[in-house]
């Protein structure tokens, strides 16, 4: 005698058949049994994206405005460990269009003093608890601290750590791993990076008691 079961039982047994035997069926039940954990890994882990604009040049896009890096952001250390460093690349929303993602350079951290630069109204600024200064690699080409002030740390979104493509210039950022000499830069190229780096890095007094 067949029972609700059993009747329940022969449906799911029929409905698993009737899927195995439709290839682009069955493969769409699976994305959709993994897409909640891959939108998670995507909201709290890593994900890839292409940064453009000429603000972060020579970092990003060196050879010209058009130019498209596609970089690796990781969002483990900004939205479960709460990392923060100077020198670090962070993904941010902008304090003045929510909509718009950033990409800017941690100058100083809370409790930091900063010599901005202009259009700030100020020469020296103490970063607040709870924000960061940033600003952009080529900040004359760059809207960013200096022109919005101190960023709450509740806007950063995520930490870029590695160059993807152009393949020529593949490897980890400078400030999160150390880096050897990139390929296709020269001598000059990179001896500018570390006097780019040095001059950021006068205009900040660290809080020493951090």
């Amino acid at each position: 005698m067949s029972t609700p079961f059993s009747r329940l039982r022969e449906i799911l047994k029929a409905s698993k058949q009737y899927v195995r035997d439709r290839p682009p069926l069955k493969w769409t039940f699976r994305a959709l049994y993994w897409s909640p954990l891959c939108i998670a890994f995507a909201h709290y882990g890593y994900t890839i994206k292409y940064v453009c604009g000429r603000s972060m040049q020579p970092t990003f896009n060196p050879d010209s405005s058009a130019g498209r890096d596609l970089v690796l952001f990781d969002r483990v250390s900004t939205k479960i460990r709460h990392e923060y460093r100077r020198d670090d690349v962070v993904a941010i929303r902008s304090p003045i269009n929510p909509r718009l993602e950033l990409v800017k350079r941690i100058i100083a951290l809370p409790g930091d003093t900063v010599k901005t630069l202009p259009p700030y109204p100020i020469e020296e600024v103490v970063v607040p608890p709870g924000h960061v200064w940033v600003e952009g690699d080529e900040p004359f080409r760059s809207e960013d601290s200096n022109w919005f002030g101190p960023v709450s740390q509740g806007l950063i979104d995520s930490k870029l750590t590695y160059i993807l493509l152009p393949w020529d210039r593949f490897g980890p950022l400078n400030g999160v791993f150390e880096r050897t000499p990139q390929r296709g830069r020269n001598w000059s190229e990179q001896s500018a990076e570390t006097l780019r780096k040095k001059k950021r890095e006068a205009r900040v007094t660290r809080n020493t008691e951090r």
